[in-house]
């Protein structure tokens, strides 16, 4: 089946972003430079320091991010959905990925029976977290 993951384009603030995003969420974070990877020669050396990609996992959660982009901006077009297992799990992650950041819906009850809030992060990102109260239900059914 196929899986959706998030992919972060940085320009500047990509590693502290994605260190942030660990010690808010755990897991492990992978790190691979250019000078380290298999297009190393066909690159300046000026960026030879840069990193290609990022990949910050913790169980079934996977976001990936690298700094080569040219002119990458958030620009509010998508939103990074966080389905939490728990209300002890959303509060705690709601609380830590809004440092430094801005609150544009307050964490609480919604009225389609989760606990919700939304968020921009410190490095310009949409957060939106959730934690369904009781069996989740899919609005998209299977098709063979």
């Amino acid at each position: 089946m196929a899986q959706l993951q998030a992919y972060l384009g940085f320009t500047d603030n990509g590693q502290e972003a994605m260190t942030f995003y660990q010690r808010r969420l755990g897991g492990t974070l992978e790190v691979q430079t250019v000078g380290e990877s298999p297009v190393a020669a066909d690159l300046p050396a000026g960026m030879q320091e840069r990193v290609l990609q990022w990949v910050l996992t913790r169980g079934d959660l996977t976001l990936m991010g690298s700094d080569m982009g040219t002119d990458v901006r958030p620009n509010g077009a998508v939103s990074l959905m966080l389905e939490c297992g728990s209300r002890e799990e959303i509060e705690t992650a709601f609380q830590k990925l809004s440092e430094g950041g801005t609150v544009t819906h307050p964490f609480g009850p919604s009225f389609w029976g989760s606990t919700f809030g939304h968020l921009t992060d410190r490095s310009g990102f949409q957060w939106m977290l959730n934690h369904t109260h009781g069996p989740p239900h899919s609005v998209l059914q299977e098709t063979s």
